[in-house]
């Protein structure tokens, strides 16, 4: 008989919509935590984003409620799910959730077990605790876009992923609730966790941070091997027009890749300053002669560190990540069968069989409120009035 996930028997209350705070959810969710997912009722929708039906793995295996947090009869039906809870994640601005009264010291008043976390962008205090933001912004002042190569017109890229919510919030998150979790299963008691996504990803910056603070120098584009100082370390075009990314960082694989492209003049010239774009024109020239898929058929299996850059097309249709069970499928009442990805971090079970997702309108409310201890006046009464949908 298979063991049960690692979060089995976890309950976490969730009143995000998207960002850091959903893609923690989706990752406790993925390991067996019951996540319920609480938004405000439809005229309530304020700034909030609705994500599409398909966002964040469409929120497969979680429930939902709907609750007017600004009435006092929705915060206090909030605060009989929280009772049951072990987790409660929230992303809105500092100070709100204290407003609305769903904050950790009214939490903790009837639940004082609960790991509470707060994610927001720059933190619960500082200069920067107010400030609204997004994605590209935290990956902005944390120097993420200051170390990345350059547009055509001198200015940092727009990255291709969320790698700010994902990593240097979701992860974050992630990792500090089971940590908490695993401290509460030692003392008893729960805490509160002040998630920052700009920390999140000053983190992931760690090596040109800790590199600036301990030397004084400044990383940027074209500064070391990671940042496009050596042509070892670059993508290049093929014939076809389509890209190949070259990461020869050591000296075996580099002179691997040389010898495979018939340019073993180059060997002994890896880190030589002087000659870097006497390299990159030679393996320009020797890339542009056969076809990406050619070139990685050739040089992927030598011990070359060399891969095609993928579309999201190609990505998903990758043999490799099908051969690992990297996605799942999915079966929606509108939009029929569609697969997404599905849980791809260590230690969780694959997908067997297709999930059931539902429109963020069809939700749970009624049924987890009365688990809750509402009685089904309260709930009818709650109904009519629109504190609950």
């Amino acid at each position: 008989m298979p063991a049960p996930p690692a979060l089995d028997g976890i309950s976490v209350i969730d009143f995000s919509t998207v960002g850091p705070a959903a893609r923690c959810s989706r990752i406790l969710a993925d390991y067996g935590a019951r996540v319920i997912k609480v938004g405000a009722p439809p005229k309530q929708g304020g700034v909030q984003i609705e994500p599409p039906y398909y966002a964040y793995s469409a929120h497969r295996g979680m429930q939902r409620a709907r609750i007017d947090l600004k009435a006092p009869e929705g915060r206090a039906a909030a605060l009989k799910l929280a009772g049951g809870a072990d987790v409660i994640l929230e992303s809105f601005r500092p100070g709100v959730a204290d407003r609305l009264g769903i904050g950790y010291a009214e939490v903790r008043r009837v639940n004082p077990r609960i790991v509470y976390c707060s994610t927001s962008g720059y933190g619960q205090d500082g200069p920067h605790a107010g400030w609204a933001g997004h994605d590209l912004n935290y990956l902005a002042v944390a120097g993420f876009l200051y170390c990345t190569g350059r547009r055509a017109d001198g200015g940092p890229p727009l990255p291709g992923a969320t790698l700010a919510d994902s990593a240097g919030g979701g992860m974050h998150a992630a990792v500090a609730i089971l940590a908490a979790l695993l401290r509460r299963g030692h003392s008893g008691e729960g805490e509160y966790l002040d998630v920052a996504v700009a920390e999140g990803v000053l983190s992931l910056m760690s090596l040109s941070v800790d590199q600036h603070l301990a030397t004084g120098e400044e990383p940027g584009p074209g500064h070391d091997i990671l940042t496009g100082r050596y042509a070892c370390y670059d993508v290049y075009r093929a014939r076809d027009g389509r890209w190949l990314a070259v990461a020869a960082i050591e000296p075996a694989f580099y002179a691997n890749l040389c010898r495979a492209l018939g340019l073993e003049e180059w060997i002994p010239s890896q880190k030589d300053d002087e000659r870097q774009e006497e390299i990159r024109a030679a393996f320009r020239e020797a890339f542009a002669r056969r076809d990406r898929d050619e070139w990685v058929a050739a040089l992927a299996p030598a011990d070359t560190c060399v891969a095609p850059v993928h579309s999201i097309g190609e990505a998903v249709r990758d043999p490799h990540f099908e051969a690992r069970g990297a996605f799942a499928e999915a079966r929606h009442a509108r939009h029929g069968r569609f697969r997404q990805v599905g849980p791809v971090l260590a230690g969780m079970p694959r997908a067997r069989t297709a999930a059931e997702v539902r429109d963020a309108s069809v939700t749970d409310t009624e049924a987890l409120l009365h688990d809750a201890g509402l009685s089904a006046e309260e709930i009818e009464t709650m109904r009519s009035q629109g504190v609950v949908a």
